[in-house]
């Protein structure tokens, strides 16, 4: 099962493994950012914006003001309003939120105009005792209040995103926390992780939207080769048709064996229209035109062609049990059904047809992302044995068994491994994804000119495909911090195959590190427009809203872009 944006089997985890940072799976890392920056020279925010601002916050576990009564004359102004403070924080700790406000309110009416920090400080304190009553106009009021008096007000920033992401206004819940982030210079892990899931709501919220409006969008001719090169016994595949007539089911498979994909559609829905006595491929154009939906992300017409032909129990078992494995991996590309659907239909194909091996291949795969390794190596050892032939499924069972190996610590099997990974590569000389995922597993091992070398030789099987360009770019990123190689690379990639989601994306996150935003937000805009699957969408969107959130609030905040990048 081919997934992601990549076309390869295991992108995301490649493109993380080969950046060294969570590019593709954590989306904490739109901001992270180095500490390089603290000397001399370093971060304008920090000495322009913040050089005469104290960031003076609650602390319910002590306080700073002087003990009632410790003065002998009345108390006015600033010490009176520090006093009502003081009770309440103890009202506060005690978890009586009323009174603690009725003492805020006193603290705000007795403090001079002129005290804008301390004022901050009791509209942020009251805020926080509206957030324990669940008040939250009331908590977006006051620290509004207390963010007006004190720009740069970490605590009330992350406090008023909380309110708005509790009312689901997740754009100023982001653009709030976006601005917690720079003020705490990308330091403070707990902002961070608040902006991760503010990030990632907004991101389904976004991708869902943007699913309902999708138009159908084909995907390059290298991402449908690597998808159908997943099935070994994909019936439409290995159909020989006539020729002599092109209409209909056998115009769709001439046009299928030419590569010309975007009439298939059409030609399966002209035999489909056909009566029953004149059309004799109706399952096979229901087979081969729901595929087609699946990968131009029509999915409810895809699941409807798919399960005409599941539920039909007369149909050839190869159709129908290569019909249960796609409607499998539509399970897992929408969110929709729940993942254990895709187990139910694994299932039902292998009582179909207990000797498919894309069966046992497809849903190894599936273990895999879900990091069942047990699982996934007995299916793909079940698959190798039913297709001794493939060189994926060998590649994926050894990388597999690498991966159980890793997790176990176990030196002695990681070195069968490699020797194994060797052997196939000597065997399938012509398998891409054996050299693309041996060289996944050497960069783990800091083996970089060993994974250049692997990419360098797939290049050599497949000179035009794009996805290894993006590898080995991110691979020149980590092993020789190479910016401009990488990129250059990456860039060969769109130049080859400018479908290639994979390669905008990461061109767009690599432009996030080196302080170019509005680039990359227009890198993430093109790949939204080729993604297929709500999953990533909703990962782009995830992206695109963190860099666009850091633009606007550069913008409101009075700062340059630079200054609140990181350095390289």
């Amino acid at each position: 099962m081919t997934t992601g944006s990549t076309g390869s089997t295991f992108p995301k985890w490649q493109l993380a493994l080969l950046i060294g940072t969570p590019v593709a799976i954590g989306l904490g890392y739109m901001y992270w950012r180095k500490s390089a920056d603290q000397g001399e020279g370093g971060d304008k925010l920090t000495k322009k914006k913040l050089a005469d601002i104290k960031d003076k916050t609650i602390s319910l576990d002590g306080d700073t003001s002087e003990a009632v009564g410790s003065k002998p004359t009345p108390l006015t102004g600033r010490d009176l309003a520090n006093k009502h403070k003081t009770d309440g924080n103890a009202h506060f700790r005690v978890g009586k939120y009323d009174l603690a406000i009725k003492e805020y309110d006193a603290a705000i009416e007795h403090c001079p105009t002129y005290e804008a920090t301390d004022r901050a400080t009791f509209y942020q304190n009251r805020a926080a005792a509206y957030e324990q009553l669940q008040n939250w106009s009331a908590v977006i009021k006051d620290c509004t209040s207390a963010i007006e008096c004190n720009p740069a007000y970490a605590k009330a920033l992350v406090r008023r995103a909380k309110a708005y992401e509790q009312q689901q206004d997740l754009p100023r819940a982001l653009e709030d926390i976006t601005a917690a982030c720079i003020v705490d210079r990308f330091q403070n892990k707990t902002t961070l992780v608040t902006a991760d899931r503010i990030l990632r709501e907004l991101g389904q919220q976004h991708g869902r939207e943007a699913m309902k409006s999708k138009k159908p969008t084909y995907p390059s001719k290298q991402f449908l080769k690597s998808y159908f090169s997943s099935f070994n016994n994909d019936p439409i595949c290995k159909l020989v048709v006539a020729s002599s007539e092109p209409k209909g089911f056998i115009k769709a498979k001439l046009l299928f064996d030419n590569g010309e994909y975007e009439g298939i559609v059409a030609a399966c829905t002209e035999e489909l229209e056909k009566s029953e006595s004149e059309s004799e491929y109706k399952l096979e154009a229901l087979l081969l035109r729901g595929t087609f939906y699946n990968v131009i992300a029509c999915y409810d017409e895809a699941k409807q062609d798919l399960d005409a032909v599941i539920e039909l129990e007369t149909a050839d078992k190869r159709l129908r049990s290569n019909a249960l494995i796609k409607r499998a991996s539509l399970s897992m590309q929408t969110e929709s059904e729940t993942p254990g659907e895709c187990f139910k239909y694994f299932a039902r194909a292998e009582t179909i047809d207990s000797t498919n091996g894309d069966i046992y291949h497809h849903r190894g795969q599936v273990y895999i992302l879900t990091d069942r390794m047990d699982d996934a190596i007995a299916d793909f050892e079940r698959a190798y044995k039913l297709c001794p032939s493939s060189g994926i499924i060998a590649t994926h069972l050894c990388y597999a068994s690498y991966r159980q190996a890793a997790q176990n610590r176990d030196e002695s099997a990681i070195g069968r491994i490699r020797k194994r990974f060797n052997e196939i590569l000597d065997q399938y000389a012509d398998c891409v994804e054996c050299y693309s995922i041996l060289a996944q597993v050497l960069t783990e091992e800091q083996k970089f000119d060993e994974a250049d070398s692997c990419f360098a030789r797939a290049l050599k099987v497949e000179p035009d495909n794009a996805q290894i360009y993006v590898h080995r770019g991110l691979l020149q990123l980590q092993w020789k911090g190479d910016i401009d190689e990488g990129v250059k690379l990456i860039k060969k990639a769109i130049q080859i195959d400018a479908k290639c989601e994979f390669a905008y994306e990461t061109l767009g996150t690599i432009e996030v590190q080196r302080g170019n935003l509005v680039e990359a937000i227009k890198l993430f805009e093109i790949a939204i427009e080729l993604a297929r699957t709500e999953m990533s969408l909703v990962h782009l969107y995830s992206l695109k809203d963190a860099a666009v959130a850091q633009v606007d609030v550069a913008k409101n905040m009075g700062l340059s872009i630079n200054s609140i990048q990181p350095n390289f």
